[in-house]
């Protein structure tokens, strides 16, 4: 057996639940098409605590998402995979185009920002890559990926957040750009949106 045929046979046994637990579906439409909105709003909601570590965090989370994004465009250009509803009679719960299939961008951009809230938050991050690994398998469950697509891109988004944290951990340049960065940010913002003075009574 070669290992497309394994890959289809995990396929086929996440995608039948579409059928045999048809209650869930609802909920993996909703994991598959617009849960990837509560990490975009998760990280809006973290950058204006207004706590540098956490708008740390927020910066190495999105230039983390644009390089895993980026070379998961690389990969699945020059490693070009048709979906699985192009080429199998699948259990299709989800409008999508019929473009390259491997890795999973919806995998990747979900567990690189993952990734990136537990390196600073470890509890909190939990929860987020619990949501990433239900987005993953709904990416499946509603029939638009296999599950080598999905597994690739949650371990590409999980290494680059890892490299990237390193990184800009190790490199004192990087560190004060990112700073300098967030300090010119700061001064507009105060600006803007000044802080509430605390009164003392």
């Amino acid at each position: 057996m070669s290992f497309n045929d394994l890959d289809y046979q995990w396929f086929q046994w996440i995608n039948q639940y579409a059928d045999s637990v048809a209650v869930l579906n609802p909920i993996m439409r909703f994991l598959a098409q617009d849960a990837e909105y509560l990490f975009y709003l998760g990280v809006i909601v973290y950058w204006f605590t207004r706590r540098n570590d956490n708008r740390r965090m927020v910066a190495q989370a999105l230039l983390s998402a644009c390089v895993s994004l980026a070379v998961s465009g690389i990969i699945g250009h020059f490693f070009y995979r048709d979906r699985p509803f192009v080429t199998h009679h699948v259990l299709q719960l989800i409008a999508h185009p019929a473009n390259a299939s491997f890795p999973s961008d919806h995998a990747t951009g979900a567990f690189v920002i993952a990734t990136s809230i537990w390196l600073y938050h470890r509890k909190a991050g939990k929860v987020w890559l619990a949501l990433a690994a239900c987005i993953a398998v709904s990416r499946v469950w509603t029939g638009v990926h296999y599950p080598t697509d999905v597994l690739a891109g949650a371990l590409l988004g999980l290494l680059i957040a890892v490299c990237m944290h390193q990184w800009l951990k190790s490199s004192t340049r990087m560190q004060a750009w990112l700073s300098a960065c967030i300090t010119i940010y700061e001064k507009i913002e105060m600006k803007v949106w000044p802080r509430t003075k605390k009164h003392s009574y």
